[in-house]
């Protein structure tokens, strides 16, 4: 049997080779940079052919949370990569499968009852659209609007685009989207008209979907647990179902296991993804109560939720999900959270004032850092580049949302490292 690993055209290096066959995200292909070829990672850094070390500053889109190649974890996918590597779900079930949503479930905010898995953040957002729109048609009381926040981002699939912001994400795509409200971040001044808002149009919402706390690639926009509650209650009031995505803020990011921990009312739905695997591979988990599934039993099989994947459930996601749960849940990895959400803080006192920085926002693990350019903040910002390579240089990936830097790190990050990404930072303040 020949190596799979084999090049297929060995006078090319990795990047050259790459730039033949691949397509890349978010990437304007006609002008992107090379892509740097990343061989092998080891805890919070991942390592280049030439052997160039770079600190994972942004845990590779936000899903490593304790580090790369953690042995525990490649342990656990290795043992059961020979014991079972996928089954129909569909008719069937499997161990891991069932463990899993019997761990995952009790550790959720609220009362959650019934996990639905599927693949990746936006799939899990998808099946909570459905559940909602189909649970009150199987009711019998069809309501078709939903209700999300300005500048939201939930993934590209086109029910979770059409329930994000309007965007540079969604430009090609907005006479294609299905209507939704959106309303602004709720703040002490917009509270309560946001509140009647939402009563107003009670008749017609089937559901309201948030992230909570923090807005992710809207440019990590940070509210307060407190009114989000109240428009938590508001929906609950007026028969509103609520779905948090927790794909980028579940698993600790917030410095709780879960955002939805700091709200008193909790929401119906969960979605899941990121950093559920431990960062290992794709895996996307929507949760809800029995409220919600039970709407969906009955002897009219037009009543079923008629989605699904081919690796739905698959057992070796499932099983590194297992491992990473065990390390999320060891003290140790708490104390490590509650050590970077510190140093952030110190470090945020320390940039708040310089002329550069026009804000700098911070909750749990994740500190936001929005440079001042003269104009109005932009994804698409000339600055990006600039910093991008900057950070680059010095072994750092820090991927810039335009003029908006963020360090989201794996919780493992040393001090020393934190320190040196705090370090380069400062100088690019001062340089760029």
């Amino acid at each position: 049997m020949s190596d799979s690993l084999t090049p297929q055209n060995d006078k090319l290096n990795l990047t050259e080779r790459d730039k033949n066959v691949i397509w890349h995200p978010y990437t304007q292909m006609k002008n992107a940079l090379p892509h740097i070829p990343i061989v092998r990672g080891e805890g919070v850094y991942v390592f280049d052919e030439n052997g160039k070390r770079y600190i994972d500053a942004v845990s590779s889109w936000w899903v490593n949370i304790h580090g790369h190649a953690h042995p525990y974890i490649a342990k656990k996918v290795a043992e059961q990569l020979t014991v079972l590597e996928h089954v129909i779900f569909a008719g069937f079930t499997h161990e891991p499968a069932v463990l899993l949503a019997e761990r995952l479930l009790p550790i959720l905010p609220g009362k959650q009852d019934k996990v639905f898995y599927t693949d990746n953040g936006s799939t899990a957002v998808e099946v909570a659209l459905k559940m909602c729109l189909q649970y009150w048609d199987n009711k019998q009381q069809p309501k078709t609007k939903i209700l999300a926040f300005k500048n939201a981002y939930h993934g590209d699939t086109f029910g979770a685009m059409s329930v994000s912001g309007r965007s540079i994400f969604t430009d090609a795509f907005n006479s294609l989207l299905f209507d939704v409200e959106f309303i602004d971040l709720p703040n002490e001044d917009n509270i309560t008209e946001l509140k009647t808002q939402i009563s107003n149009l009670a008749s017609e919402v089937a559901c309201f979907i948030f992230e909570p706390l923090i807005l992710g690639s809207g440019g990590m926009l940070m509210y307060e647990a407190k009114y989000l509650d109240e428009l938590v209650v508001t929906c609950k009031q007026n028969n509103i179902l609520t779905i948090a995505d927790e794909v980028m803020t579940g698993f600790g990011r917030t410095g709780t296991y879960f955002a939805c921990e700091k709200l008193t009312n909790k929401p119906d739905i969960f979605c899941l993804s990121k950093g559920l695997t431990g960062g290992t591979m794709p895996l996307g988990v929507t949760t809800c109560t029995n409220e919600i599934y039970n709407a969906f039993l009955s002897d009219d099989k037009l009543k079923t939720l008629y989605h699904g994947h081919s690796f739905t459930a698959n057992p070796i996601a499932c099983v590194a999900s297992l491992a990473s749960l065990d390390i999320l849940l060891e003290s140790k990895t708490l104390q490590n959270i509650k050590r970077v959400e510190a140093k952030h803080l110190v470090f945020m006192e320390e940039i708040k004032t310089h002329s550069k920085v026009k804000a700098v926002r911070q909750t749990g693990t994740i500190i936001a850092i929005e440079w001042e350019t003269g104009n109005e903040t932009s994804y698409l910002s000339n600055l990006r580049n600039l910093l991008y390579a900057y950070f680059l240089d010095k072994g750092i990936i820090l991927r810039p949302l335009g003029n908006i830097i963020y360090i989201l790190p794996p919780y493992i990050i040393s001090d020393e490292d934190l320190d040196y990404v705090y370090g380069a930072i400062k100088s690019a303040l001062e340089e760029i």
